[in-house]
């Protein structure tokens, strides 16, 4: 049975995740256009109107931008935590009630053959969450918009076969850059993003012998770069002794270009 997932699209502009197996098929958060996510879709080699189902993080725009219309386009259901409902509701136009789902913090739901373990993030939304995807042994972690990694986070999606994790900014690029003040607090602060830096340190408590693969997420385009955000965690992991481009490889993700289906294995 495959097991298999693609970073459709991340980053400061839009983001969606598709996990999947033969039986069940999940999109997490559409914050891009109904078109491009079509487009993203069909690019990775996948069927939009296959999907299951969608699962919400948080109620920001570059999260839930397409989410109401692909779940009407789809006749797809919606799982989002109450708070979260609450505040996006207005935003994404008319459901049916057979479509809007409760999916709570700290909680464990089954959706044909995967099992979804919810959790919370410190981030300056209403009740922001990730999730981690286990099936058959393996699991695949989902953990961007946050603004520190918690101990419990870790133990949360330690030794993930897979992690989509968030390497935000740069730290000194940020410092430099010319968001105003208020801003930059926000992205260095509880609620905001990791930085590179902060992402690297955070991996060294994460990674364990089922991990392959890494994947970079949500960079900023103003704040960050491809090159700099894999190199600071290339760098700093490799210092750690960790086998990084032998047993463990480093992938890029981009807010328009989806990474080819993996499968987990």
């Amino acid at each position: 049975m495959t097991f298999q997932f693609s970073v459709l699209a991340s980053g400061s502009s839009g983001n969606a995740f598709f996990i999947g197996t033969e039986k069940e098929k999940i999109l997490v958060d559409a914050g891009l256009s109904g078109k491009q996510i079509d487009r993203l879709f069909h690019e990775t080699g996948l069927d939009p109107r296959d999907l299951s189902r969608i699962l919400v993080t948080h109620e920001h725009s570059d999260h839930i931008k397409g989410l109401g219309i692909i779940a009407r386009k789809y006749n797809l259901p919606i799982y989002a935590n109450e708070k979260t409902w609450k505040v996006m509701d207005g935003s994404i136009g008319k459901l049916t009630l057979d479509q809007k789902f409760t999916f709570n913090l700290e909680e464990v739901k089954t959706f044909g053959d995967i099992d979804v373990e919810s959790f919370g993030v410190s981030h300056d939304a209403a009740e922001p969450m990730f999730y981690t995807f286990h099936h058959e042994g393996k699991k695949v972690a989902l953990v961007t918009d946050l603004g520190y990694v918690s101990e419990r986070i870790k133990k949360i999606v330690e030794n993930a076969d897979a992690l989509v994790f968030e390497a935000n900014h740069d730290v000194s690029m940020l410092q430099m850059g010319h968001y105003p003040w208020n801003v930059k607090r926000r992205i260095l602060g509880d609620y905001g993003h990791v930085s590179n830096d902060d992402c690297a340190l955070a991996l060294e408590d994460i990674i364990g012998d089922q991990t392959k693969r890494i994947y970079l997420a949500h960079l900023s385009k103003d704040n960050n770069m491809k090159e700099l955000a894999r190199m600071s965690v290339e760098n700093h992991l490799k210092a750690a002794d960790f086998p990084i481009g032998e047993k463990i490889t480093i992938h890029d993700t981009d807010p328009m270009v989806p990474t080819p289906l993996y499968q987990v294995v």
